[in-house]
């Protein structure tokens, strides 16, 4: 599923239970890391977190189901992206602007994150 399509269902509802359970689901149907990706684990994040990138295909993992939904959300932003590319970017905005109702920590998570794509 590409980042315009999640963030088209994010945008159909206001209700912030609901919008978890997308997201949830979202990470239910992330697409397999293949074996010929580079995998790192994001230090910061409370779950564990892998951002795996195969030349400029994004993938990811993580322990928690809401964090695979945000892992998917935030791999789908770079998908098929270059480093340089993806600086150019303001991935924080555009994630706070898909409004969903997270916790400091989860956030602190989702920055760790970007950090780590935007240092690619």
């Amino acid at each position: 599923m590409t980042y315009a399509e999640m963030k088209r269902i994010l945008s159909m509802t206001d209700d912030a239970a609901e919008k978890l359970e997308i997201v949830m689901d979202f990470g239910a149907h992330m697409p397999p890391v293949p074996d010929s990706a580079v995998c790192s684990d994001i230090v910061g994040c409370a779950s564990w977190v892998q951002i795996c990138r195969d030349g400029n295909r994004f993938y990811g993992r993580a322990d928690s189901a809401l964090v695979r939904g945000i892992v998917a959300i935030i791999t789908a932003m770079v998908d098929g992206k270059t480093p340089d590319e993806i600086k150019k970017m303001n991935l924080g905005d555009e994630f706070a602007g898909l409004q969903l109702n997270l916790g400091t920590g989860r956030l602190g998570g989702v920055n760790s994150m970007i950090s780590f794509l935007q240092n690619l």
